[in-house]
């Protein structure tokens, strides 16, 4: 769980690094996993492609003539990385950033191969898909090293209260690269074992993996299931599951772009409505009252 201090740190900074969250005999095991995967997807079936941004090769040193391996919802593909994302260790962390009930939103396996692995441009992860509250965040989780050389994530601390910034759709989403340049942003270098916890309105990239050894990384998004999606986009097979407390409206939050007129009126602590408490990862107060800005303005 986060001490008070980490609490802190990441309402004022929009990001924390929890060092040694796992064991690394629990992260090389499912390294191993993940990187089984990717050989099933990418040399058995023939199923895998290259993940890199156009804005990568276009934006960041290095990237024109790297390359990425990524995998969706890869709960579906291995039972032991069902179970980490359930792992109480995550989920409590999660609890204490979004409120008691966290839903999953979708996962992503990264692997940067060797000496050339894919760096991503500065951006936020809003615009892939927004949500109301903005009580979206991520926790990336380290199965091996990832130093400055294996093109680790760099964050702009405090971006988180800007809110949505304009973005660039070529090439995946990305800032103005003039603006906020990777070499610039906070390098978090992390151990096997370490979980980055973010906002998806904290600024965040990654160099390139020039080191000798595979970075290997699992995303895992996670939402408070009462913040309803802005528009219906980034659906997976996996979203919607609960990984900490109940979904108080039963399934029924939809996109405030669809149509809400066959929605059932849901009580939360006997109040209507469809919003929920945000505690660190938006703005929005039980029954819909907007308190001042803290994280996600």
């Amino acid at each position: 769980m986060l001490t008070d201090d980490q609490v802190e740190f990441y309402r004022e900074r929009g990001y924390v690094l929890v060092k040694g969250l796992f064991n690394k005999d629990e992260m090389a095991r499912h390294r191993q996993a993940l990187h089984d995967l990717a050989h099933r997807l990418y040399v058995e079936t023939n199923r895998g492609s290259d993940a890199t941004w156009g804005a990568a090769r276009d934006y960041v040193e290095g990237g024109k003539t790297s390359s990425l391996q990524h995998c969706h919802d890869v709960q579906f593909y291995d039972a032991g990385l069902a179970r980490l994302i359930v792992d109480e260790r995550l989920t409590g962390i999660a609890a204490q950033i979004i409120g008691p009930n966290v839903q999953l939103h979708h996962t992503k396996m990264f692997i940067k191969p060797s000496e050339k692995g894919s760096p991503f441009p500065m951006h936020q992860d809003a615009p892939f898909f927004p949500h109301e509250n903005h009580s979206m965040i991520a926790a990336i989780v380290h199965f091996d090293d990832a130093p400055l050389e294996k093109g680790c994530v760099r964050v702009v601390p405090g971006s988180h209260k800007l809110g949505l910034l304009p973005h660039d759709s070529s090439g995946g989403w990305h800032v103005d690269p003039e603006l906020y340049k990777v070499e610039d942003a906070t390098p978090c270098p992390a151990e096997a074992g370490d979980v980055l916890f973010f906002s998806y309105l904290t600024i965040h990239g990654s160099g390139i993996n020039s080191s000798p050894e595979a970075r290997t990384t699992l995303l895992i998004q996670m939402r408070d299931p009462l913040d309803p999606p802005s528009i219906r986009t980034h659906e997976s097979r996996g979203q919607g599951m609960m990984l900490a407390g109940v979904d108080p409206s039963c399934c029924t939050t939809k996109p405030i772009s669809d149509d809400h007129s066959d929605n059932p009126v849901h009580k939360v602590n006997g109040t209507a409505g469809s919003c929920g408490e945000v505690t660190m990862g938006g703005e929005v107060k039980m029954g819909g009252g907007m308190a001042p800005p803290t994280m996600g303005g």
